[in-house]
């Protein structure tokens, strides 16, 4: 099968579209031929290899797994013996390590089906970004109806997910983002925007219940400032954050939450099917629609990382695999 791969830790650059074999499936996997991927920033973390925290887990020197991808959008095509919620012929989406592919091997438990009324490209920019956001917002952060919600980094793949889901929460959203995204945001139904290149969120007036700190690397003086007596942040993200494990700010927050009435939250990764269940439920619903920036062939993955590399991207990026 043709694969976009990379033998070192680098930029786009160490990217290459290969021919690999098919990946083999254990009892609990799946095999989903792809009709596309998602492009994400953990998806970046790991061709880079930084911050370097991340090599435990995928080879010190090299990734364990040349094949980049993490979101999915397909058919299954095989399951392994021990498989239950899923046949062949499903249209289903979720987490598959090595999506950028011609076929991936995911696990049943990181799959879900594919939301009716989107196209097998809408569904892939869907899995990692709006559960980590989903996640944020309820398992971490605790939103409820009438809070007021502040989400840095509203235009990008988290942010976007995050703005429409507190809004449909029934929460007063205000995103933050630079000047050319503001009208994104706000027709993802951002109450409020602010643009970073002219309004600080820390000295603006409002304060809020929740704060979702997805991009940038703000200190944790302004972030505690933009918070109301008993509020919550909840660390999702920042660039810049670290070359070893780019969380020491988290992480001082992390310690230092104990002792305030303010809660300063590390969300922690997950990659769950029942996620991308309730998203589905959201999805069909109207609630969520993923924002396509633009979509790019598999031969063109370089392309399209390149794109993310630069910050340019305003909501997600595709790549698929099928005409």
């Amino acid at each position: 099968m043709r694969a976009v791969v990379q033998d070192r830790y680098g930029t786009s650059e160490v990217l290459r579209l290969a021919e690999v074999p098919r990946p083999e499936i254990g009892d609990h996997d799946v095999l989903v031929q792809v009709h596309a991927a998602g492009l994400d920033r953990g998806t970046e973390h790991l061709m880079t290899g930084k911050p370097y925290a991340v090599r435990l887990a995928m080879g010190l020197r090299r990734p364990k797994n040349p094949v980049l991808g993490r979101d999915v959008a397909g058919r299954v095509v095989a399951v392994g013996s021990a498989v239950t919620r899923f046949a062949i012929g499903d249209e289903v989406y979720g987490v598959a390590p090595g999506s950028f592919a011609e076929y991936a091997r995911a696990r049943e438990s990181q799959l879900a089906p594919k939301p009716a009324n989107l196209s097998f490209t809408e569904a892939a920019v869907v899995p990692v970004s709006a559960a980590t956001a989903l996640r944020a917002l309820v398992d971490v952060g605790g939103v409820r109806a009438g809070q007021s919600v502040l989400v840095l980094g509203a235009s990008g793949g988290v942010g976007s997910y995050a703005v429409q889901l507190a809004k449909a929460f029934g929460a007063e959203v205000t995103g933050v983002c630079s000047t050319s995204k503001m009208q994104l945001v706000a027709s993802l139904g951002a109450d409020h925007v602010l643009d970073y290149t002219r309004d600080d969120f820390a000295e603006v007036a409002a304060r809020y219940d929740l704060i979702l700190d997805i991009a940038g690397n703000p200190s944790l003086r302004r972030l505690r400032k933009a918070l109301k007596p008993r509020g919550t942040a909840v660390f999702v993200g920042g660039e810049s954050a670290g070359a070893v494990t780019g969380m020491g700010r988290q992480l001082r927050g992390a310690l230092l939450s104990p002792f305030l009435r303010q809660k300063l939250a590390l969300l922690v990764t997950k990659e769950r099917g029942s996620d991308y269940e309730r998203l589905t439920e959201l999805v069909e619903a109207g609630q969520v629609v993923p924002r396509i920036d633009r979509t790019y062939s598999l031969a063109d993955a370089p392309l399209a990382v390149r794109q993310l590399e630069s910050g340019s991207v305003q909501g997600k990026v595709a790549i698929t695999t099928r005409p």
